[in-house]
This record gives structure tokens, C-alpha cells and sequence, in this order.
């Protein structure tokens, strides 16, 4: 298997996760502020993480640590306006507008970092965002407050993977101490911002908010993050926004077998649009005509 795919096979399961991490997020914020939800589930994926692999956290070069400030900003300001866009508007606005990072990815590669799309991108992009509308968008959507929130998440994550991309392919960079680093350095954001505005840190009460905060701790937050600084290392930020574009089909999926939600028909037309999506972006079409040639 190429690593590649290996890549690609990493971040679906890392979307799979944020998909489910929304049900998650509900229930934590029932006891805990969004910025001491952030903190906890931060912080506990940087210790658990650090401690596992002790011994490659060893000797971090000074690249390796400058790009994981720059990243763990971008990576602080995505869960703030995440967090604060799914308090004052819709889900369904929430989970379409987060996802226009798939459009901002490589336009911003090309404006910023000067890196030219690939020719398919534009109609992959398309695709995806018709899906998503399907899946998100409902007849009375209306601008609020959380709509801006959630498109300054947008262009925050975009930035966020073309940052990655440009340090985990710096030879001096180690993407495995990169994507823990920058655990803890949004974890130590957080905690300062809601100690700032809270006085005390917020910490759960119940145990189901325990067990939430540290699935979405371990699995949501830790090995995701890392699973996408090491994939980064062998796919491009575009297939990357185009695979995260799916977080959407899976929170709808995991909505319908956990919380019970039926999906309106059109949201999985949507679906399988953005599917085809993905499969577009990863055939290569060039090569395919060349071996029928």
C-alpha cells in the first residue's frame, strides 16, 4: 500500500473522529466552558501523548518548535471560533461553514504560499460544496453571529494545514514531536484564556462527562492531530481539505445511531456527492488514460 493512501486511510479516520467529537462536545458543554473543555481535552492529549512516546520527544530542533507555535496558534484560534460558532448559530450552518475550509485550502495555498492547484481541484471543490449544502443547509438559513465565528474557523484551519504542510516538509522538522508540541501549547492557550475569563478552571462534575472529555481528549484531540501532522508528510493540503469535507457525512451518521437523527433525503444525496468527491480527487485520471493508451 502506498503511503499515500496510508495518508489518506490516517485522516478519514481522524475526520470519522471529529464527526462523532459534536455529540461529545454537546454533552461536555452541559458542565464545562468551552475554553476549560478545550484546555482538559488539550492538555490530557499532550501528557498521554508525550509520556507514550517518551523517547521520540527527545531533542526537538529549533524548527521543529518555532512551526509548532505558529501551527498551535492557527490550531487556538480554530477551537475558539469553533466552539463559540456552535453556541450562537445552527448546527447545519455551524457544520457548512466549517467546512468551506475545503474551498479556502488551496485558495489560500495559491494567494499566500504561491502553490498552484491542481486542475481537478475546482471541480472536486464544486462537488464538495453542493454536498455539503445538501447535507447542512436548510430553507430558513439566516446570517447570525455564530455564522462569522464558524467562517473565521474556516480560514484559521485552512491556514492551520498549509502551515502544517509547509513544516512537515522541512527536512529539520519532525512532524511526530510537531503535532504533539502543538497539543500542548493550545492546551496552555486555553487554560490561560479561561482562567482569564472564568477565574477558576472548569472541570466536569459526572462521570459521562468524564468519559466524554476523555475520548474527545485521547482520540479527537491527541492522536488526531498527530495522525494528520504524519500524514501531511505524503499527501497534499488539498486532499487533506477535500477528505476533512466528509466530517459532515460521519456527524450525520453518528447523530442518526447514537442520538437517534434522521437525515433528510437530500442529505444523502449530499453525501454520496461528496463521496464521489473523494474518489475523484484521489484517481489519477492522467495515468489511467495513459495505461489504456
Amino acid at each position: 500500500m502506498k503511503n499515500s493512501l496510508k495518508a489518506d486511510i490516517g485522516l478519514l479516520i481522524v475526520t470519522l473522529c471529529w464527526g462523532v467529537s459534536y455529540i461529545l462536545i454537546d454533552v461536555c458543554l452541559s458542565e464545562m466552558t468551552n475554553m476549560g473543555l478545550n484546555a482538559l481535552r488539550f492538555l490530557v492529549a499532550f501528557g498521554v501523548a508525550y509520556i507514550a512516546a517518551f523517547k521520540k520527544m527527545q531533542h526537538p530542533s529549533r524548527e521543529t518548535l518555532r512551526y509548532a507555535f505558529f501551527v498551535s496558534i492557527a490550531l487556538t484560534i480554530v477551537y475558539i471560533t469553533a466552539t463559540y460558532g456552535v453556541m450562537y448559530t445552527s448546527l447545519s450552518n455551524c457544520g457548512f461553514l466549517n467546512a468551506l475550509s475545503t474551498v479556502f485550502t488551496p485558495i489560500l495555498g495559491f494567494l499566500v504560499f504561491k502553490k498552484r492547484p491542481e486542475k481537478k481541484i475546482i471541480p472536486v471543490v464544486i462537488i464538495c460544496m453542493v454536498g455539503i449544502g445538501l447535507i447542512s443547509l436548510d430553507s430558513s438559513f439566516k446570517p447570525a453571529l455564530g455564522d462569522i465565528f464558524c467562517l473565521g474557523c474556516a480560514v484559521s484551519y485552512a491556514f492551520h494545514l498549509q502551515i502544517t504542510d509547509n513544516a512537515v516538509k522541512n527536512e529539520k522538522v519532525n512532524a511526530f514531536q510537531l503535532g504533539v508540541f502543538q497539543l500542548g501549547l493550545v492546551g496552555v492557550y486555553m487554560l490561560i484564556l479561561d482562567l482569564a475569563l472564568h477565574k477558576t478552571p472548569s472541570i466536569p462534575q459526572s462521570g459521562k462527562v468524564w468519559a466524554a472529555a476523555i475520548f474527545l481528549a485521547i482520540f479527537c484531540t491527541g492522536l488526531s492531530f498527530i495522525v494528520q501532522a504524519v500524514a501531511q508528510q505524503y499527501t497534499s493540503p488539498n486532499h487533506v481539505g477535500v477528505i476533512f469535507a466528509l466530517e459532515p457525512v460521519f456527524s450525520g451518521i453518528a447523530a442518526y445511531f447514537i442520538a437517534g437523527e434522521v437525515l433528510l433525503p437530500r442529505a444523502y444525496v449530499g453525501a454520496v456527492l461528496m463521496i464521489g468527491s473523494l474518489f475523484v480527487m484521489e484517481i489519477d485520471f492522467g495515468k489511467k488514460k495513459r495505461k489504456e493508451g
